[in-house]
């Protein structure tokens, strides 16, 4: 399933999100300019956690950066695209209740606890965790707390057949986090501990940061101008 927008338009345009997405491109576009240097970046900017979990020979600095440098790199064309497409689509309206810095902050938690939780899944692996996927799935997680009644456009392919459908956010949302956390649970028991190419339980951890904030935040009156849903 592939999200194409949903149905609340933003209150005011949502300039975080769109500079995330504009810093993002630009250090992937620094990537593949790279050439051969790339994996020795990757390795220096991305989370290893065996090398988080117990540091040998590396300062603080060298340690610790890549929790919020691995956010911004990402590990090719499919990665940095489907990223992007979810954050442009849900990011707004998470930056219109919390505010700019307030959005900033947040998206910057779910990335450090997202790259903790996979951390914490697989303290030994040696595999460099890249991409924004952890803090994008803390925006989808405060998303489905605040937005549960809104529905997203969703490009379905069948064979050769596109379907468009709406579909609930809560449905679509909550089967995604689903998917990823059976996914992670079935990788980690197949490799006992060693996890793979994809980091299930970042996006498990940023996804369960962001919707407890999202309840928190739905706690509290919002004093902002109703939304016009689009159909």
């Amino acid at each position: 399933m592939i999200p194409l927008r949903d149905n609340i338009p933003h209150r005011r345009f949502p300039v975080v999100t769109t500079t995330l997405i504009a810093i993002n491109v630009l250090v992937f576009l620094w990537e593949l300019s790279l050439g051969p240097a790339l994996d020795r970046a990757v390795m220096r900017y991305g989370v290893i956690p065996a090398h988080l979990v117990h540091g040998g020979d590396r300062d603080a600095l060298e340690r610790f950066l890549p929790l919020v440098t691995s956010m911004f790199l990402h590990g090719g064309w499919a990665h940095i695209v489907g990223n992007m497409l979810y954050l442009w689509i849900f990011g707004d309206n998470v930056e219109d209740r919390l505010g700019r810095g307030g959005y900033l902050l947040f998206y910057l938690a779910c990335g450090v606890a997202s790259a903790l939780a996979q951390v914490a899944a697989a303290p030994g692996s040696t595999m460099p965790m890249v991409g924004a996927s952890g803090a994008i799935a803390g925006v989808l997680g405060a998303y489905i707390v605040l937005y549960p009644r809104s529905r997203v456009l969703t490009l379905i392919p069948i064979l050769i057949f596109p379907w468009l459908v709406m579909i609930p956010a809560a449905v679509f949302l909550g089967l995604w986090f689903l998917l990823q956390l059976l996914s992670g649970s079935l990788e980690l028991s197949a490799r006992a501990g060693h996890a793979g190419g994809v980091a299930w339980f970042a996006h498990v951890g940023g996804f369960a940061v962001g919707a407890v904030i999202g309840l928190v935040l739905r706690a509290r009156p919002d004093r902002s101008e109703p939304y016009e849903v689009q159909r």
